[in-house]
């Protein structure tokens, strides 16, 4: 684990429908389908090489792994208006533990973080020393 350039994004996805597995499995993704326009902005704002939190909800409710941003902002292929943006992913490493949403909330470093102030946002930054604590209750390795 590079902790010098800790993931500062927080990317949610459903894993029913789109998991880190399934990324692993593809080695890189389209991250597409962004329609809220603060999450966009967030899209925008990735840079190449940065790293992603990756954080499955609905059913899993956990950060389960990192990406890195490989491809940044370009207009979204399912956007027939042409007003969102999309970026490209690639898997980086799978944390040793999953972090749960309970264990995310009970832990004081992280009371401020934004995924907390905008749940509904599906993309988020994420603070260096936040990416650092979320890291270590997982015991991240790189395996």
């Amino acid at each position: 684990m590079d902790v010098s350039r800790p993931p500062i994004w927080l990317m949610k996805t459903e894993p029913e429908k789109y998991s880190y597995a399934d990324l692993v499995r593809d080695g890189r993704t389209t991250w597409d389908g962004v329609r809220n326009n603060q999450a966009a902005l967030y899209l925008k704002a990735m840079r190449i090489g940065e790293l992603a939190l990756i954080y499955h909800s609905r059913t899993e409710l956990a950060v389960v792994g990192v990406a890195r941003i490989v491809r940044e902002a370009f207009t979204d292929p399912t956007d027939a208006a042409g007003r969102f943006v999309a970026v490209d992913i690639a898997p980086d490493w799978a944390l040793a533990k999953p972090v749960p949403l309970q264990d995310l909330r009970a832990n004081a470093a992280l009371a401020g973080m934004a995924m907390f102030r905008q749940f509904r946002l599906s993309v988020s930054p994420v603070t260096p020393e936040e990416s650092r604590v979320i890291l270590a209750m997982a015991d991240a390795s790189r395996r």
